[in-house]
């Protein structure tokens, strides 16, 4: 008897396991499939306008067929990203871009802006690149006396 005690014992114990297995394994690992969906933003910035400042003349003074006068300027990147700088354009205009008519017949066609030389490309956030201009006044042939004493405006785009 002590044999079939066992043997009884220990099937016993085996369906007691089985069943807590089964039974517990079920109820831990149950659970629900499912998807979703959501939405979300990202906002990007915005370029600023190139500012130029310019410095004063260096050279003499402009006198017809003369030497001309080198003027310094500097293009810079108020943004906080970099902006591309593909052309810079100065003319003899008043500072909103319109005609500057000095004394008539002193004009804007008195003069001619040449060799503008900057770095172009791209510019840093906050940073800026140096450039520098020429300026003469060109002999037309006629009299040129309303020009004497003139501060001829200068009108930058940089784009």
């Amino acid at each position: 008897m002590s044999r079939s005690r066992s043997s009884s014992k220990r099937i016993a114990a085996i369906c007691i396991a089985v069943a807590v297995v089964v039974g517990g394994g079920g109820a831990a690992f149950a659970y629900w499939s499912s998807t979703g969906t959501g939405t979300g933003t990202a906002t990007t910035g915005t370029s600023a306008a190139f500012t130029v400042t310019s410095s004063a003349p260096t050279g003499p003074a402009l006198v017809p067929d003369g030497d001309p006068q080198s003027v310094a300027f500097a293009v810079a990147n108020p943004s906080t990203g970099t902006l591309d700088l593909v052309s810079v354009d100065v003319t003899v205009a008043n500072a909103d871009g319109t005609e500057w008519l000095a004394e008539s017949p002193c004009s804007a066609a008195d003069y001619v802006v040449s060799n503008i030389l900057t770095a172009y490309g791209p510019i840093a956030g906050g940073a800026n690149v140096a450039g520098t201009l020429d300026i003469s006044l060109v002999d037309t042939g006629a009299d040129q006396d309303a020009c004497k004493g003139v501060i001829v405006p200068l009108y930058f785009v940089a784009s």
